[in-house]
């Protein structure tokens, strides 16, 4: 082991057999600053593995007496939390599977580039300092909050856990805003499962599903013969969840006619059935939620004021997922167990690079979209890990390629001056697109169809992504 100039700098132990490509790796890592460990066999790996621990192992698949796979297990075996890279020129989906089943962060085939090779490490000792933060992290949340199937412990959602335990305690109305597919409703639930109501009803009525002529009956109920088709009496859902909660899910939606009965049932806590001069109180709390901005839409004149403030008393917004990208692989792992449980399959991981791609994807469709692609992929995927190219949607598709696909090259454009790098790499993102659209986002054939090896397929992609 070089001697640290700090020890706490992240250690890593590099099994090569290769005298040059040990030397190389060696001089690499020591200049990025890490402790570096070096072994030109399996059984001397073994040796220093049982002595020490490391942060990070390298290791070459094929070996002069050991396989790389047993270094694997044995390092696996020793200390869990090590991270493990393996590198190869003999790379196949086989033994990428088999690597990664047995706990292997990624797989690195040769020959590689040292730039690619620094970034991979980065990656993978970040992710070992951000699991163990997650860690202590959810150790602290399962303390103090249980909040059912939210799932996330960004900065941005430790704030609306925050909120949460602030407002559940109150009678106060609250408005939950935020995109389509956030996760508002499971926000609703979690206010009342930690309020005193938790026992009481928690009822939820779609605004926007339900025709404009039955949502009063459905608020409010109706008597018998109060319209036609109304053969007897029926509860409404403000009844329903009398000492309960009741959410109204997407209340922007909802008809100015209807916005004065529900302003002035919100008021009174009282409210007449159709048909009936009765009036009945109702003991409730209210939650409300939209993706539309109410704001704008009271002074658009489509949305009461008075209504609005009585509902937005305590305001929770819930970031979209593209602003929580570090939830992420908690989200898609969540998904993988749910619908592998479901599905009664042994799906147990997503690789890495799987992961590298959802990150770059913006997701318009916020975590319900992840949700269904994480359900997709597990019913697809024909192995145990979830690989890029089990991915039901090629998510790098039509994002930095948009319209490239259409344009037509006029080569008289010249005389006018051009700008030829901006030219060419439209017609690489052309082909490279056009590729993952043949081959159904399947990296693997589409290198093959464009004549390139995967890692430069995959490094091209990142090259547009990161633009």
């Amino acid at each position: 082991m070089t001697p640290p100039d700090n020890p706490d700098s992240p250690s890593i132990l590099v099994v090569e057999d290769e005298a040059g490509m040990r030397e190389i790796l060696e001089i690499m890592m020591e200049d990025l600053g890490y402790r570096v460990a070096v072994a030109s066999c399996g059984r001397k790996a073994l040796e220093i593995l049982a002595a020490q621990r490391f942060d990070l192992l390298l290791c070459d698949i094929r070996l002069g007496d050991l396989t790389g796979l047993e270094v694997l297990k044995y390092a696996k075996e020793k200390n869990p939390d090590t991270v493990v890279i393996m590198i190869s020129a003999y790379a196949t989906t086989e033994t990428a599977v088999e690597a990664m089943n047995l706990g292997a962060y990624d797989y690195v085939p040769k020959p590689f580039n040292l730039d690619e090779l620094r970034e991979t490490l980065r990656k993978a000792l970040d992710l070992k300092t951000l699991e163990r933060e997650k860690q202590r992290l959810n150790a602290e949340l399962q303390k103090t909050l249980h909040f059912g199937c939210i799932v996330g412990n960004s900065p941005q959602m430790m704030h609306v856990y925050k909120l949460i335990m602030q407002a559940a305690p109150t009678r106060t109305n609250i408005l939950i805003t935020g995109e389509s597919g956030t996760g508002k409703e499971l926000i609703a639930r979690a206010i009342h499962a930690e309020s005193d109501r938790a026992d009481k009803p928690f009822v939820v009525i779609n605004c926007g599903g339900i025709p404009e002529t039955l949502m009063e009956s459905e608020l409010f109920g109706h008597k018998k013969g109060a319209f036609t088709g109304a053969t007897q009496d029926k509860k409404g859902l403000f009844a329903v969840a009398d000492k309960g909660t009741l959410f109204l899910d997407e209340i922007g939606e909802i008809s100015p006619q209807l916005q004065v009965k529900l302003l002035r049932a919100i008021q009174e806590r009282a409210f007449k059935p159709l048909g009936s001069n009765e009036e009945i109180t109702a003991d409730l709390r209210i939650i409300s939620a939209t993706n539309k901005n109410l704001e704008e839409e009271v002074i658009a004149g489509r949305f009461r004021e008075d209504l609005f403030y009585r509902l937005n008393v305590i305001e929770i917004k819930v970031p979209p997922l593209r602003e929580r990208k570090s939830d992420l692989r908690l989200l898609a792992q969540h998904f993988l167990e749910k619908y592998s449980r479901q599905m009664n399959k042994q799906i147990t991981k997503i690789s890495s690079y799987a992961i590298d791609l959802l990150q770059r994807y913006d997701f318009p469709g916020n975590v319900r979209e992840l949700e269904n692609l994480i359900e997709r992929s597990v019913a697809l995927s024909t192995t145990n890990i979830i690989l890029p190219d089990s991915l039901a949607l090629s998510v790098h598709k039509n994002r930095w390629i948009e319209g490239v696909g259409k344009r037509r090259f006029d080569l008289d454009e010249v005389k006018k001056g051009v700008e030829l790098d901006q030219i060419l790499e439209q017609i690489e993102q052309a082909y490279i697109h056009k590729a993952l659209e043949c081959t159904a986002g399947n990296t693997s054939k589409a290198a093959e169809l464009l004549g390139i090896t995967v890692r430069s397929l995959r490094h091209r992609i990142s090259k547009f992504d990161n633009r």
